[in-house]
């Protein structure tokens, strides 16, 4: 019987173990590396150093990916569902749920990856009427306030994980469902200091 070398069963073993899917360990120390550079940035760049936004795009869209980080407990606040956007594919199903596609071109219907601050709060005609404006600050997302990329409620959008099914996808805003937006806004709209708010892939 011909038998595999012991450096072969090596190659094959390392090379399963990388095809896995990625697990809720891996999800949180990725958040954690985020969040400690997240951090360093904001205290570079004087925003605020109580909360910030991760939004993980690597995580499937019927998952919860977007958190809010607490730099001072070094932990997660509150998760939520998010949404990304549809692209060229079909606005409010979940046609890229494991892999959305991202632009900072207008009318592209896509989300932009990058840094932003969080702007002023206003009136939407989505959810329960609330958003706030973002500002990107990255060459990869600078177009965002011209594009009326807004962080804002979505009807469509529930409070539960749906995964192996994706939630419905935007026209590029980050969309979350309507309990989690009054959450988040009872703790946004008290802070004073311009807040990050990061999408990554």
């Amino acid at each position: 019987m011909y038998k595999i070398p012991i450096i072969g069963l090596l190659f094959f073993s390392i090379l399963a173990c990388s095809s896995k899917p990625k697990t809720q360990v891996d999800n949180n120390e990725r958040i954690k590396a985020k969040a400690k550079l997240a951090k360093v940035y904001c205290e570079k760049n004087k925003m605020n150093l109580d909360v910030c936004i991760l939004v993980d795009m690597q995580i499937h869209s019927g998952k919860k990916r977007f958190f809010l980080w607490d730099f001072k407990g070094d932990s997660v606040l509150t998760s939520g569902m998010c949404s990304h956007g549809c692209c060229s594919g079909g606005w409010s199903v979940d046609e890229t749920k494991s892999d959305p596609e991202f632009s900072n071109v207008p009318e592209s219907h896509c989300s932009s990856l990058g840094k932003y601050k969080l702007g002023k709060r206003g009136y939407s005609s989505f959810g329960i009427h609330i958003n706030y404006k973002l500002h990107g600050l990255e060459k990869t997302n600078n177009n965002a306030y011209k594009r009326y990329i807004v962080f804002h409620s979505w009807d469509i959008i529930g409070d539960e994980e749906t995964y192996p099914n994706g939630i419905a996808e935007s026209w590029g805003c980050p969309a979350v469902s309507n309990n989690f937006m009054k959450e988040m806004d009872a703790i946004l709209k008290t802070k004073k200091k311009p807040l990050l708010f990061w999408i990554y892939n």
